[in-house]
Formats: structure tokens, C-alpha cells, sequence
């Protein structure tokens, strides 16, 4: 019904902003991951994931378009409501989120509230695969122009790898030689992953 909101925040919280547009104020729930995205900024664009339920019509607003559709996929699982698909948002990034479904990593999922053994198994089983068709460069909406380490980098989180182990080793690689293609350094990585 609604794919974004754009005015003034005439509050902000860690859980939730209101936002005028045109002067109606909409309380708006957000992620932590929004939440810190638009903490400085006095204007915003929030994507908007509007659900409908008996009791309540609620608003979910995301900073980016690809943190809205993780949600919604989140959500589409059976035994995630949209509080616990906030609650997945905020305990991690949407890159890291995504990346532990398609990686299969289930005690990252499980150590976020509310998440159990069988929840996290089972959104990692209905999940896994649509993801992964996705890529995670779904979570991005613009591309943007990468450096040569950032290229390889995100590279190398699509082939699986952990983003953080792979940018220790990008940093090797790079003091070795800085003019690496982006190929060569992803080359150079995979050996010493």
C-alpha cells in the first residue's frame, strides 16, 4: 500500500520515529539498524512495510529498500511476526543477517531474542534458497562505485566467507601490493582463506 515516506522527524527513538509528511505524523516502528542510519538527520525517507492485523495496523520503516525486503521475507516465515523480524534487524546488519541464513548458520540466528532452535532452522530452511537467488546485493538498492578492496571484499562474502576473517586477509594482501586488480586480490585471498 505504501512504498515510502519522505518529511520531517518530529521524533526519533531507538524503536520508533514519527514522521511528518505534509503535517500528518505517522509512528513509524524501526530497527536499531535504521535507527542509527537516520539518528543525525532532521529529513528522512523511510521505506514503509505496512501490516495489517486484527487489533492493529502497524508501520515498519527501514532505511534502505533492502533492509524492507529482508523483513518482508523475515516475516513470511511461519512463526515470525513483525516484532521479532525488528527484533532479527536489530541484533545484527541485514548483510550479516542474510549471509548467516544463506550460510546456514544457525547459532547466529539463535542467539538473537526470541529465537529459538527450531525457529532458526526453520527460517534458515525456507529462506536459505530464495536468498541466496537474491544475492546480497539485494540489500543494496543503488550500486554504488566500490573500491578495488571493497569489491573483492563483497566478492568474497557472495562465495561464503566471513566477512570479517576475509577483511583480515584483504589487508594482508593489500600491504603485499596495493595495485592488485580486483581479481588478483581475490585470487590471492582465496589462498590464504
Amino acid at each position: 500500500m505504501y512504498a515510502y515516506f519522505n518529511g520531517k522527524l518530529a521524533h526519533k527513538a531507538p524503536t520508533h520515529v514519527v514522521l511528518d509528511v505534509g503535517g500528518i505524523g505517522y509512528y513509524i516502528h524501526i530497527s536499531l539498524n535504521t535507527f542509527s542510519l537516520i539518528k543525525d538527520q532532521e529529513q528522512c525517507k523511510l521505506f514503509i512495510s505496512f501490516q495489517v492485523r486484527e487489533d492493529a495496523h502497524t508501520l515498519y520503516g527501514f532505511a534502505t529498500e533492502g533492509e524492507k525486503k529482508l523483513f518482508e521475507n523475515l516475516i513470511s516465515v511461519s512463526g515470525i511476526g513483525p516484532n521479532t523480524g525488528r527484533m532479527i534487524l536489530s541484533s545484527n546488519t541485514p548483510e550479516e543477517i542474510q549471509s548467516a541464513i544463506v550460510n546456514g548458520q544457525v547459532t547466529l540466528i539463535q542467539q538473537i531474542k526470541g529465537i529459538g532452535p527450531k525457529t532458526a532452522q526453520r527460517l534458515i530452511l525456507e529462506l536459505q534458497d530464495k536468498l541466496k537467488k537474491q544475492g546480497v546485493e539485494s540489500l543494496s538498492t543503488i550500486p554504488m562505485a566500490q573500491s578495488v578492496p571493497d569489491e573483492a571484499l563483497s566478492a568474497l562474502v557472495m562465495l561464503g566467507f566471513n566477512k570479517a576473517t576475509s577483511e583480515k586477509v584483504l589487508n594482508t594482501v593489500i600491504q603485499t601490493d596495493p595495485n592488485l586488480t580486483v581479481e588478483g586480490m581475490i585470487k590471492l585471498a582465496l589462498k590464504k582463506l
